[in-house]
């Protein structure tokens, strides 16, 4: 559809400064009505705010297929950034799936339809986040903002207190999710209130999620990106309307929710969005595979990580996504990340970054962000072994070669972890350690 895809009209495009989420979500319903133009959040630096510089909100960005109302600009994982477009129909789609799906997951609604709120805790410059904004607009009620302070569990806990709909929602990362567990049993108590807690970015470790089933909180896992309108399969199984497939090992999707393609680059919309028998499809470049569920009798798709972050080693493929889902699975590994580290001797090797304050080896030493050890150096240290027998399950070369302690691990703000500073500063350290 639109210019973009070679037919239709077409609408300006504008940035909006996604620190205000109530600028954002009027900008929005006016792009929806379409009296207003298309919508890119943008998490705007102060200084440029403060400079009236370039990159100001509400600065003309060009314009955009007529059908298009919000633009996601993403990096994704390992490429050149990208400005996914959306359409109103696949927004729309995928809020009223979403509510379908809770209704069924956590209970249907009753004869009258509740009010439905939401609490915004992530960026609206991120697709999760824009999809609370879209979500609440078709509920007919103001999202609460956690807004720009870091996110703590006192934090949550307060502005879920602001909450006044029947039906109570949030979405976050497994990050935020561990807080909230950590925290005390007031904080608990508030989480269980909630109807559902969508949790997506990435994968959540099984033992977070038990944990948070063990204290009665109603959680549903989401996979999707922006090209999918964001979380388009809960709990494995797609929303109305979602169909999947693999192929070749890669998991595709289909339906109602995919974006437009790529604002200004036709070749990788059409790498990405491919038709097959009329219908179109999206390339996720994730691996997975399908699992019946026992209880249920239906299929789950399960992703076992992404195709491109691979690295060989010593002549052996290694997916780095299912190395590191291993590890997360060991006790106080949860926040465990797994990168590429070059190696003289096999060319690369799995590094396994963790925060120094939870491990049992000293530190880093005063004034270091961080500290590197090779395999040798570890020899008789038993977490470390641990880490060592659990991967190789994957294969020889799947096992870690070194162990990064930082002082922390830095994370985007969609909440995941800045996979790219922490492969530069491993990268930075490698060089020269025996990985033994």
């Amino acid at each position: 559809m639109g210019a973009e895809l070679g037919v239709g009209g077409t609408r300006p495009l504008v940035r909006v400064d996604a620190r205000d989420a109530s600028a954002v979500t009027a900008a929005l319903r006016s792009a929806l009505s379409g009296a207003g133009p298309a919508v890119l959040p943008t998490q705007l630096p102060a200084e440029a705010l403060l400079s009236g510089g370039p990159g100001l909100a509400g600065e003309a960005l060009g314009a955009v297929p007529e059908g298009v109302v919000l633009v996601i600009e993403t990096s994704g994982s390992t490429a050149e950034p990208k400005r996914v477009m959306l359409t109103g129909d696949a927004l729309r789609a995928s809020a009223a799936a979403t509510y379908a799906r809770f209704d069924l997951l956590f209970g249907r609604a009753r004869a009258a339809e509740p009010t439905r709120q939401w609490l915004l805790t992530l960026p609206a410059s991120y697709v999760a986040g824009a999809q609370v904004l879209m979500r609440s607009i078709l509920a007919g009620t103001e999202p609460v903002v956690l807004g720009d302070e870091h996110f703590t569990a006192e934090g949550f806990a307060r502005a879920a207190s602001e909450l006044t709909a029947e039906r109570r929602y949030v979405s976050l990362v497994p990050a935020q999710l561990a807080r909230l567990l950590d925290a005390s049993p007031a904080v608990a108590d508030t989480v269980a209130r909630f109807d559902a807690i969508l949790v997506g970015g990435q994968s959540l470790p099984p033992a977070l999620r038990s944990r948070a089933e063990a204290l009665g909180w109603n959680v549903a896992t989401s996979y999707g990106s922006s090209e999918t309108s964001g979380g388009s399969l809960y709990n494995g199984e797609p929303l109305d309307g979602v169909r999947m497939r693999i192929r070749d090992g890669e998991v595709q999707l289909a339906g109602p929710v995919l974006a437009a393609g790529y604002l200004g680059d036709p070749r990788r919309t059409a790498e990405a969005f491919v038709e097959d028998g009329g219908e179109r499809w999206y390339r996720t470049s994730d691996g997975g595979r399908f699992e019946r569920d026992e209880a249920t009798g239906r299929e789950r798709l399960v992703v076992t990580g992404r195709l491109d972050n691979v690295i060989v080693s010593g002549g052996e493929k290694v997916l780095l996504d299912r190395v590191e889902g291993i590890v997360r699975q060991l006790r106080g590994l949860t926040d465990a990340v797994v990168v590429p580290a070059p190696s003289e001797e096999w060319g690369q090797v799995p590094a396994l970054v963790v925060e120094a304050s939870g491990w049992a080896l000293d530190g880093p030493p005063p004034g270091a962000e961080a500290a590197l050890l090779g395999a040798r150096a570890l020899a008789g240290d038993e977490r470390w072994q641990s880490v060592r027998e659990a991967t190789g399950a994957a294969g020889r070369a799947a096992r870690p070669a070194l162990l990064v302690l930082a002082r922390r691990i830095p994370y985007l703000p969609s909440g995941k972890p800045d996979r790219r500073s922490l492969e530069r500063l491993v990268a930075g350290l490698a060089r020269g350690v025996g990985e033994g």
